[in-house]
């Protein structure tokens, strides 16, 4: 921010060479971690930036074809592809089909192979949901999409650097990422696409980053990017083993001592740090308005906090009324520790105890 203030794309002078080399640090440290080249990273302001960089783009190369697009997207992906695809197909652009979930949140790979059989111009899926934690086989996603010369875009906000992520080795098209996600700055992100996959520009202006994402790069961003991916690839293994003992201890505490308590997801399949848990016949509303100042837990996805609908994911899961309304979502990191920990399944319990009483009377 002050010590290589240069831009990176003004390569006349010596400051802008200092900035250019960083940025292509932050890019070696980013294609290391999920095992792709520098060269097909893209910075974006954020996961969903890359999200709708990805969608509209491959939609106006479909549509150069005098073809309509046909996408396929999961029911529980991120705000950013259920919005993004919704108001394409509002608008008449694309044609939409959206794979079903069971109840802890996993795709039919069979139904998937179906649908890219049927022929699609791309397939979105999520690495991990963001709600309730289920992390999917993206492997074996990436090779039914392979067999059928799909492109594929993965979200893997949630799952960079959490969980082994083989971008050539899986043959991924397309990858999402916030930097947010794994300690690092908001408001940067990338899109990284496969060397020789075609898109077209929905921005223009300047030419930077192959005309894709116009505009002077956001040097401190992309350096703390790259700084986070660096420090990710080092302490991933040994963070996440850490993270999941706490949060079963937690989970383990909560099913104690709160009557009906329940967790949702696969327990077999999930991120370390992810306890999404719901205490029927208690509103989650109730629960966080007597926590809010002592807790940072949430009913759901931070981009629909504040919108009073039920959760998406949940509902595709087809859960019930009760579990739906009583949900929430609960996040450990390599920060927490084991007294936050002791001492939110204090809060947690009291609070829950405190609430049904107040129901009963």
């Amino acid at each position: 921010m002050t010590t290589a203030f240069g831009n990176a794309s003004s390569t006349d002078h010596e400051i802008g060479d200092n900035a250019e080399s960083l940025v292509k640090e932050a890019s070696q440290h980013i294609a290391n971690l999920i095992q792709a080249k520098p060269r097909e990273i893209i910075f974006t302001s954020g996961a969903t930036e890359s999200i709708n960089l990805a969608i509209q783009s491959t939609v106006l190369h479909v549509q150069k074809s005098g073809t309509t697009p046909h996408i396929a997207i999961s029911a529980i992906e991120h705000k950013a592809v259920l919005d993004t695809c919704h108001a394409l197909e509002a608008q008449k652009k694309i044609k939409l089909s959206v794979l079903a979930v069971d109840n802890k949140a996993r795709i039919d790979c069979s139904q998937l192979e179906t649908v890219c059989d049927s022929g699609i111009h791309l397939l979105c899926v999520m690495a991990a949901n963001n709600e309730v934690g289920t992390v999917y086989p993206i492997e074996k996603i990436s090779a039914i999409a392979q067999k059928h010369n799909v492109p594929f875009l993965c979200d893997a906000t949630q799952a960079v650097g959490k969980i082994p992520i083989r971008f050539h080795d899986w043959g991924i098209t397309m990858l999402a990422l916030s930097a947010h996600k794994i300690y690092g700055p908001k408001g940067i992100g990338a899109l990284v696409v496969k060397k020789g996959h075609q898109l077209e520009p929905i921005l223009y202006g300047g030419g930077q980053q192959n005309g894709l994402r116009p505009g002077t790069l956001n040097v401190p961003g992309i350096v703390g990017l790259g700084e986070a991916c660096h420090l990710r690839q080092i302490e991933m293994d040994e963070d996440d083993r850490v993270i999941a003992v706490k949060r079963d201890q937690l989970q383990k505490q909560l099913l104690k001592n709160i009557p009906g308590l329940a967790v949702n997801g696969d327990l077999q399949n999930r991120l370390a740090g992810n306890l999404h848990i719901a205490i029927p016949g208690i509103p989650n509303s109730a629960i966080i308005a007597r926590v809010r100042h002592k807790l940072a837990i949430s009913t759901g996805s931070a981009c629909t906090s504040g919108v009073e609908s039920p959760s998406h994911v949940l509902t595709a899961m087809n859960l019930s009324g009760d579990l739906v309304e009583g949900s929430l979502r609960i996040g450990l990191g390599k920060f927490t520790t084991n007294e936050e920990v002791e001492a939110t399944a204090k809060i947690l319990t009291n609070e829950a105890q405190a609430i049904r009483a107040l129901l009963s009377q």
